[in-house]
Formats: structure tokens, C-alpha cells, sequence
């Protein structure tokens, strides 16, 4: 048993804002909260808050961990004057030269990374075309070794070796779904991370891929994660090709369910959100990477019924994320305000509910104990009515001072429980190593 005592408890959904409670947590969830509770549970342990703020744990609901050693990238690449050729002389080459050193190196910086924001769950979106199958799972040892819950999936794709290679990507998905689920059977702990069924982009998954991801996603009752609509080509090649947009060819193959992730979707149809909102499927909105790429804006976000927040690869700050959604669509004429965007940040805890079987986002008995600690002091008053207001022009993630998953310290204090110098260290020369790799690639 646990106590974290004298704290002021946050919670984005419903807003709330409290001095003076007392966390408890028993194992995995909470068992109580309130005011005085310390009295009543004599043997725990008890940690004094010290009116710092504990709040549900923050979720990134779209990330990619292969791009962890891309930051500072020093290789030969050509001009991108446009998405495309972003993907190709960038992105696509770098999925191509990890391996299984290089893959784990990235997905535990990006694991440690995102905790130091305040991330307690990140959901992630995998490439790494030469090295396909077991490539899952070494994601997930870099999430256990942090202690950080999230979701991964291979994305499926056709677009380096055809069939061949899209026959690989959906096995990997259903291979790791199936390891999860003896992992979930055998009792093993922590519980921390779960699959998704993944696919890169429409434009590069044929109507056979299609159709093998929704046999996946029957055999392992697992939903999609995939990239749609991010640049106006996805949307006229799934014209040009088969005649349909995006989200009702998906839907044609049953792909379209409340476990559904669609990443950007910049540019998607009033019929294409109809089919999303009805099948109540979400959107993950990525605000820096879309002005990154340069691709546009998405001032649809109030068409959707599901939104979240991810940053899909630009790390894992989502106190930043939340920033910059929010003055990009104020930019572009926008009538939200914080608050919407608090509540889209708060989205990805439903994500996880739904495919944890759990409860999360909320500081009440029974939620999953994943919580996020800060050092904020507010120099005027902080309350429920203008929470949102504070996260969006004050909070960042310098404030995170402490996290908990799975009700463990996975960083307490601004430190881990173990040594990561050695870690990123050792990150810092398979980092060379991959760019080399990459200049040899055509």
C-alpha cells in the first residue's frame, strides 16, 4: 500500500483542482482519495506530496519510437521540397536501416524521453521494414525496462517489397497480439503494454492487405492504427485506385470500429467523419509534425466526435503538443479554446480504456494508478474553471518532477531508479551507426 499524502489532486475530465488529499494506492489502481486518509492505513508507505500537483497520467496516442535517433540526423538528405519526398529520402530510408540494436536503442530513449515530459502511456506506430518479424517485441522491451505503458503495431505496407512484405507486416501484428495475450494469460507483470493492428498509409496498402488486416483484426479482436488523408495524395490515390474514400474503403473492409486510430486525416470527406463518428472511432491530431511537413492544416477538428493529441514522432511533450494545437488552430480561425484541447489531451486515457479493459484518467477508487506529478506555482489563482487555461499558456514539462505507472515510481524526483547515462551514451553511437547505414541506401 502506498500513500501519497498532502497533494493537490488535478484532473482534466471533469476539471477539478483540490489541496490537501491523499492518494491511496493499492497495487496496480487506486483505492481512495481524500483528505486525512494517512491514519487509516498505518503499514503503508507514504510519500509526502508537499502540495505538489498529481494528475491522472498524461497520454501521447500517436508517436514513432523508430525516429528516436533521428534528432540532430547528420546523413545525406536530398532536397524535400514536398511530403513525398520527405517520406522517401528521409523516413523511409531510416525504417530501412535499423536493426534490432538500433530499434531497442531508440524505443527506450523515446521511453525515458517521454516519461521526463510526464508521459505515463504512449501509443506507438512501427517501421523497420529489414527487420520485421520479433520487431514488436523489442519495442516492448524498451517499455517495460522504463516502465512506460503504451500500445505498438507494425505498420503494413507494400511500397518495398510487394506482397512479400505486407504478408510480414500484418503476421508481426498478429504475432505480437498473440504474445500479449500469453503474456495476459500466464500472469506475467506488469501489464504495460498492448497491440494494435498497424498499417502505414492507404496509398501504400492494396485492397489484399486490406483484406488480411481485417482477418488480423478478427483473429486478435484488436483495432487499427494507421496514417490517413496526412497529404492531399492519399486521398486521390484511393480515388484514382479504387473509386472510394479513404475511411469508407477502410470501412468496406470492417476496419472502422471503436478501437480505430486514424493519424491526421487532414484532408478527409464529410462522409468519411460520418463513417468515423458512427463506428466511434478516433482521430489522433498531430499539429507540429503536420506544420513540420508542411502539409496543412485540419480545420475539420470540430466535425469529429473523437479527438486526441499525439505528436507522431516529434517527441513525446505533450504539454507542448496541447500548445501548439491549440495557437495553430487559433491561427487558422478557429473557434475552440483550451479547454477543448485539455479534453483532447485527456482523450487518450479512453483510448487505453478501451483497450486495456481498465479504468484511466480519472483520481477515483478503482482507475489504474498511472499518475503524473508536477512542480507548478501559479502566480495567480489556479482553479477548475481555468485549469485549461494554465496548461495552455503555463504549464511544461519542466514542471514534471514525478511519475507513476502501474502504481510505481517509474521517475521520482527527476530521476529514474536506475543509471541512464550508460543508456543514451550508448544511444549516441548506434545513432552514428544508423546514419552511416542509411547513406548507403539508394
Amino acid at each position: 500500500m502506498l500513500v501519497l499524502r498532502n497533494a493537490t489532486a488535478v484532473q482534466f475530465e471533469p476539471a477539478l483542482i483540490k489541496e490537501g488529499v491523499d492518494i491511496v494506492i493499492d497495487g496496480d489502481k487506486i483505492k481512495e482519495v481524500g483528505a486525512n486518509l494517512v491514519a487509516n492505513y498505518p503499514d503503508a508507505q507514504v510519500k509526502d506530496m508537499k502540495g505538489k500537483m498529481v494528475m491522472p497520467g498524461i497520454v501521447c496516442s500517436h508517436n514513432h519510437f523508430y525516429s528516436g535517433l533521428a534528432r540532430g540526423i547528420m546523413a545525406d538528405i536530398k532536397p524535400s521540397p514536398d511530403f513525398i519526398s520527405i517520406l522517401k529520402n528521409l523516413w523511409w530510408r531510416m525504417d530501412r536501416a535499423l536493426d534490432e540494436e538500433a530499434l531497442y536503442y531508440s524505443g527506450l530513449i523515446c521511453s525515458l524521453e517521454a516519461i521526463k515530459c510526464g508521459c505515463s502511456s504512449v501509443i506507438d506506430h512501427h517501421a523497420s521494414p529489414n527487420y520485421i518479424a520479433g520487431s514488436l517485441n523489442t519495442l516492448r522491451k524498451g517499455f517495460l525496462k522504463a516502465g512506460l505503458r503504451g500500445m505498438t503495431c507494425f505498420e503494413t505496407t507494400d511500397r518495398n517489397h510487394g506482397m512479400k512484405e505486407m504478408v510480414a507486416g500484418v503476421e508481426e501484428n498478429i504475432a505480437f497480439a498473440q504474445l500479449i495475450d500469453r503474456a495476459k494469460e500466464n500472469g506475467e507483470e506488469p501489464y504495460l503494454v498492448e497491440a494494435h493492428i498497424g498499417a502505414h498509409a492507404p496509398f501504400t496498402v492494396t485492397n489484399d492487405g486490406l483484406s488480411m488486416m481485417a482477418e488480423a483484426v478478427q483473429a486478435t479482436g484488436r483495432g487499427i492504427h494507421v496514417h490517413v488523408a496526412e497529404d492531399r495524395y492519399d486521398v486521390t490515390h484511393s480515388h484514382h485506385h479504387y473509386s472510394q474514400d479513404i475511411v469508407e474503403r477502410l470501412d468496406s473492409f470492417g476496419l472502422i470500429n471503436e478501437k480505430t486510430l486514424l493519424a491526421h486525416g487532414l484532408f478527409l470527406s464529410e462522409k468519411d467523419i460520418a463513417i468515423l463518428n458512427a463506428k466511434n472511432g478516433f482521430l489522433v491530431h498531430n499539429a507540429r509534425s503536420n506544420m513540420n511537413n508542411n502539409v496543412g492544416y485540419n480545420d475539420k477538428l470540430t466535425r469529429f466526435q473523437n479527438v486526441a493529441l499525439g505528436t507522431d514522432g516529434i517527441g513525446a511533450d505533450m504539454f507542448e503538443e496541447l500548445k501548439f494545437a491549440f495557437f495553430k488552430h487559433r491561427d487558422a480561425g478557429g473557434p475552440l479554446w483550451p479547454d477543448s484541447f485539455l479534453r483532447h489531451l485527456w482523450n487518450g486515457n479512453e483510448i487505453l480504456a478501451r483497450n486495456f479493459g481498465a479504468k484511466f484518467g480519472r483520481l477515483d477508487a478503482g482507475n489504474k494508478a498511472d499518475l503524473t506529478i508536477l512542480d507548478y506555482t501559479s502566480p495567480t489563482p489556479l482553479v477548475a474553471d481555468n485549469l485549461a487555461g494554465h496548461i495552455a499558456f503555463g504549464f511544461n514539462a519542466g514542471n514534471v518532477n514525478s511519475v507513476v505507472v502501474e502504481g510505481r515510481f517509474v521517475y521520482e524526483n527527476r530521476e529514474f531508479p536506475f543509471d541512464v547515462a550508460p543508456i543514451y551514451a550508448e544511444a549516441r553511437k548506434v545513432a552514428m551507426r544508423l546514419w552511416q547505414t542509411m547513406d548507403k541506401l539508394d
